[in-house]
């Protein structure tokens, strides 16, 4: 599977310091249909947990996803900046979601290789 993160998102991590292992844990805990929220067209919102704290005190993530195929880290916040998604953000993400779940395997190729998208394996 597919497990990549947009480059906003990558600086957004960075920011927060945000490890891959939360992620990857984040991702593994999606697939298992736990601490995540399905908002529609193969998005999700799912929690990760801060450095040291739990998930509640934690950060949300906008993911979209298709089941062994593909995950694409889209956007994320800290629960005590942001509670949700305004209906504006919502559209926007559902939409640019299905279009990265359309890709091609070689334009993700291209698009990791042109720095627009990250492999999260890849990540250091």
């Amino acid at each position: 599977m597919d497990k990549l993160v947009t480059k906003w998102f990558m600086r957004w991590a960075r920011r927060t310091d945000l490890s891959d292992v939360a992620l990857k844990e984040a991702l593994v805990n999606l697939e298992k249909g736990l601490s995540a929220a399905d908002l529609g067209k193969s998005l999700y919102k799912v929690r990760v947990k801060r450095e040291g704290q739990g998930k509640r005190s934690g950060y949300r993530t906008i993911v979209v996803y298709r089941e062994k195929k593909r995950a694409i880290f889209l956007y994320g916040f800290a629960k005590n900046e942001k509670e949700n998604l305004t209906s504006k953000e919502l559209d926007y993400f559902q939409k640019l979601g299905n279009d990265l779940l359309k890709l091609s395997r070689s334009k993700i190729e291209i698009a990791i290789k042109d720095n627009v998208l990250f492999d999260l394996e890849d990540v250091k």
